[in-house]
């Protein structure tokens, strides 16, 4: 229970940076750099019929409804949720605070807040195990049904909407467009291992009793130990291996320290571990 409250928070909290991203970054910049925003953003601009977050609504309802069409239920109701909590989010942003113009006059800045809030939003939205739809959706019909695998079939619809901004905004905008694009693929990347990241600790030492019962029912993480021989001094220790999160590495370090002043430790970060009690294939 502890775990899906987290993912759900984590899940709207990534719902909320993206939607703010979007719409009070994005859109009045005209910054296509893929997704179904930057469709929203395009369709906005040469069918004023619909505003630009009405097209977002619009488009995402009628993918999702492609998606369970061409893949069935491979879409769940996480990316149903999110792509209509997203859709709706910009919506209410755009009745409540209506912008005609951008916040500044700065749009390489904004071009950073852009990429920063919605890179970080679909991160934490990722890592919830969800998805917010959109070109998503697209990508995985594409993987279905040609040779593309997700990550070259989605580049290949995000570059194509990204290009188009070209055409609609003018040469500025596309090319601010087109490096927001490439900075948000590293930025998700750079954002999704940090957030994964652990902290692996392998300790020699000659007391491993206590510190095995600090890791075990104080931090409540596993241990797996073996023997070890130094071989400069023919010593036989204990090697201790666990994983903790980066937070409580803090703790262990200085709790070895204190129970076994002369033990040697290694630690190095992990970008991902799989298992009980970490995460699920």
């Amino acid at each position: 229970m502890k775990n899906k409250i987290s993912k759900l928070l984590t899940m709207n909290v990534g719902i909320f940076m993206l939607s703010v991203g979007v719409y009070f970054f994005k859109i009045p910049n005209g910054f296509s750099t893929g997704g179904v925003s930057g469709i929203g953003t395009i369709f906005g601009n040469i069918f004023p019929i619909f505003s630009a977050t009405q097209w977002i609504l619009l488009i995402n309802i009628v993918l999702l409804a492609v998606g369970f069409v061409f893949l069935g239920k491979q879409n769940g109701i996480k990316t149903v949720y999110c792509s209509v909590m997203y859709s709706l989010l910009a919506r209410v942003f755009e009745i409540v605070f209506p912008l005609s113009q951008p916040l500044t006059r700065e749009p390489l800045m904004e071009l950073c807040y852009a990429m920063l809030l919605t890179g970080i939003g679909s991160a934490f939205i990722f890592n919830a195990e969800a998805s917010s739809g959109g070109t998503d959706i697209i990508a995985l019909i594409l993987k279905k049904y040609t040779k593309l695998d997700v990550g070259k079939a989605l580049l290949c619809t995000d570059f194509v909407i990204a290009i188009g901004s070209f055409f609609v905004f003018g040469v500025e905008v596309g090319l601010f467009s087109l490096l927001g694009l490439f900075a948000k693929a590293f930025l998700i990347d750079v954002i999704i291992d940090n957030l994964n990241s652990y902290k692996y600790f392998v300790v020699i030492t000659e007391k491993p009793t206590e510190i095995k019962n600090y890791i075990m029912l104080t931090l409540h993480h596993g241990v797996t130990s073996n023997r070890a021989i130094g071989e400069f001094t023919s010593s036989e220790k204990i090697m201790i291996h666990t994983v903790c999160k980066r937070i409580e590495a803090i703790k262990l370090k200085a709790n070895i320290k204190n129970i076994d002043p002369h033990a040697f430790i290694i630690v190095t970060t992990t970008s991902e571990i799989i298992g009980r009690g970490f995460r699920s294939v």
